[in-house]
């Protein structure tokens, strides 16, 4: 038996710990799946979800997990098994699953890409790779495509270290300009999309923050958000990149996150869209916004 609504949910943090925070208002059914019991799936239980041990890569673990449900989110933090995850769900999915929707976190660089294109990192092409799979399987898709986000190391951890060292953030971006957004404004429009699937189904969502904004005019978001004056300082890309290590991420997210870097040097994230309002309604959260929510981690 199949539930009308019952939403499969991968992992138990990121965007997907947001979207059921999202659906657990509009009273959506979530079964997450998780690689291991421990204290985070105790706790999704204790909120109500239905939570099951499994594994992106096998087939029979995601078969057990699709059972009796209509709707599936798809997203994964950046890892090397990324298109192998894709795959697997598609193709259990096709053969066993009897989906309403497949909701996948994409990127937006991937709009900006070709089937030759070098520039872009590995995680970016693994994400470009795996929207066409699930486009061939022929299962009911929608795709999300966010640019970077604010939650990342580079807008969180990698400034909130220099702002309370030097009242700085360093990062090579030169002039290049960026439209950063909010987990929360992500997983709000993937809670929208899976509480009633239908009208979206095939179409591809572009999220960005509210407006594009270059090095100094991000410093001055966070000056007012933070109550204390902060500057940019366009760094060498070489001795950016050196720092990478000391943040004890792999060495696949390293990359993901250099090659990121060199595209915004280069232009590639001056983009807005206004999907975000146009799916719920609401308009995402500006970087002063986001930045004043989290101002005691930011000052430290």
């Amino acid at each position: 038996m199949v539930s009308d609504n019952l939403v499969l949910i991968p992992g138990a943090g990121g965007v997907g710990r947001t979207i059921f925070e999202q659906l657990r208002t509009q009273q959506v059914p979530v079964r997450f799946m998780v690689r291991r019991e421990d204290e985070r799936a105790a706790e999704l239980r204790a909120l109500g979800a239905e939570v099951v041990i499994g594994d992106l890569t096998k087939p029979e673990t995601v078969a057990a997990a699709l059972q009796g449900v209509s709707r599936t989110y798809f997203g994964m933090q950046a890892s090397p098994d990324h298109l192998l995850a894709a795959t697997v769900v598609a193709s259990v999915a096709k053969e066993y699953g009897k989906l309403d929707a497949l909701v996948d976190l994409s990127q937006m660089t991937v709009s900006q890409m070709t089937a030759t294109s070098t520039e872009e990192s590995y995680q970016q092409r693994l994400h470009w790779l795996a929207e066409q799979v699930f486009d061939w399987s022929g299962l009911p898709v929608v795709h999300i495509r966010p640019t970077a986000f604010l939650d990342s190391p580079l807008f969180t951890t990698m400034p909130a270290q220099s702002i309370r060292e030097s009242g700085t953030i360093a990062l090579p971006f030169g002039s290049g300009r960026t439209s950063p957004i909010a987990v929360q404004d992500v997983a709000r429009v993937i809670a929208t999309v899976l509480n009633d699937p239908a009208p979206h189904i095939g179409q591809v969502y572009q999220l960005t923050g509210p407006r594009s904004v270059d090095m100094t005019e991000l410093a001055d978001e966070f000056s007012r958000a933070l109550g204390r004056p902060v500057s940019y300082v366009d760094l060498p890309q070489e001795a950016w990149t050196a720092q990478l290590p000391k943040l004890g991420i792999p060495p696949h997210v390293e990359q993901h996150l250099a090659t990121m870097a060199q595209l915004h040097r280069a232009n590639r994230y001056d983009r807005t869209a206004a999907d975000v309002e146009r799916v719920t309604g609401i308009g995402p959260q500006s970087i002063e916004e986001f930045v004043a929510a989290r101002k005691d981690f930011y000052l430290g």
